[in-house]
C-alpha cells in the first residue's frame, strides 16, 4: 500500500512538472510570459530557492546586532525568538518569533495563490504531486532557517518556521495547529521551560493532523500522504534540534524563561 501511494505520488509529480495547466488569474500583464507558459509545478519548484533563502535569514541575529548585541555569543547563543527574548527583552522575542513565522508563511502563501485554478478532484482535493511539492516549498523554508546559509549551515530550531507553515496549508496543517499551540501554552505557563513545550507541540502535531484529518474525512493515507509523512518528518526534526535541551532538561540544567528588562541585564549574561 505504501509502496503503491510513494510511486502514485512520484508520477503525479512528475505530471504536475510536465502537463501545461494555465492559472487564470495570472494571465494578465503582470507576469512574463514564460512565466504563463510554464506549468503549475514548475511555477512552484521557483519557490524552492527562495523559500530556503528566505528561511535562511537569521533574523535574531540581524535583530540582535541592530541592538547591539551578538546573540549568538550570549545567553544560549542560539538565533531563535527564545534566546534574543532572553537577552533583550519580551517585545524582541515577539518580534523574532514573528519573523521567524513569516519565513514560513510567505511562500507557503505564495504557493497557494498559484494553486488557485489548478484542477482538483470531485471532493476538492489536489493531485498528491501537488500537495508533495507544496510541501517541499515548506520544508525548504524550515531547512533554510535550521541549517542557514548565511551561518555556516547552522541555525534555530524551526519551532517558529515551522508554525509558519501550518498557518500556510490551510485547513489541512491549520486546523490541527490550533489544538497544538494550546498544548504549547499549556506546558510553557506550567513549566516555564520554551523547550519542553516545543518538543511537546512537536511530537503532538502529527497525532492531532491524523486525528482531525480522520474525523473530516480527509484522505490522510492516501492523496494527501504526503501531508502525513511531512508532519512526522518536521516533528522528528525538530526533537533532533532540540537533543541538547532534552539531555538538560533530564540533567536538571535546562534554564527556565525570564526575559530580560533591560540591554544591560543582557550583556552580563
Amino acid at each position: 500500500m505504501l509502496a503503491w501511494l510513494a510511486q502514485e505520488t512520484v508520477e503525479q509529480v512528475v505530471r504536475v512538472t510536465t502537463r501545461p495547466e494555465p492559472l487564470d488569474h495570472i494571465t494578465r500583464d503582470l507576469v512574463p510570459s514564460f512565466f504563463k507558459e510554464m506549468t503549475a509545478g514548475q511555477r512552484l519548484s521557483l519557490l524552492l530557492p527562495i523559500a530556503y533563502l528566505l528561511g535562511s535569514i537569521p533574523s535574531g541575529m540581524v535583530v540582535g546586532r541592530l541592538k547591539g548585541i551578538d546573540v549568538t555569543r550570549h545567553g544560549s547563543g542560539n538565533i531563535g525568538a527564545t534566546n534574543v527574548g532572553r537577552l533583550l527583552g519580551r517585545k524582541y522575542f515577539y518580534l523574532v518569533f514573528t519573523l521567524d513565522m513569516l519565513k514560513g508563511m510567505l511562500p507557503m502563501l505564495a504557493a497557494w495563490a498559484l494553486l488557485t485554478d489548478v484542477q482538483r478532484d470531485q471532493y476538492g482535493y489536489f493531485k498528491p504531486g501537488i500537495y508533495l511539492l507544496w510541501l517541499v516549498i515548506g520544508f525548504a523554508g524550515i531547512a533554510g532557517h535550521m541549517f542557514s546559509v548565511f551561518m555556516k549551515f547552522k541555525g534555530g530550531k524551526g519551532i517558529a518556521t515551522s508554525l509558519g507553515v501550518m498557518v500556510g496549508l490551510w485547513p489541512y496543517f491549520t486546523v490541527p495547529a490550533v489544538p497544538v499551540l494550546v498544548i504549547w501554552l499549556v506546558m510553557f505557563i506550567s513549566s516555564r521551560y520554551v523547550s519542553l513545550a516545543s518538543i511537546c507541540a512537536a511530537i503532538s502535531f502529527p497525532v492531532w493532523f491524523l486525528l482531525i484529518g480522520n474525523v473530516r474525512n480527509w484522505p490522510v493515507m492516501d492523496q494527501q500522504f504526503a501531508l502525513t509523512i511531512f508532519s512526522v518528518v518536521v516533528a522528528i526534526l525538530i526533537i533532533v534540534k532540540h537533543r541538547g535541551n532534552i539531555r538538560r532538561l533530564i540533567e536538571g540544567r535546562e534554564p527556565h524563561y525570564h526575559p530580560a528588562k533591560s540591554k544591560a541585564e543582557a550583556t552580563t549574561e
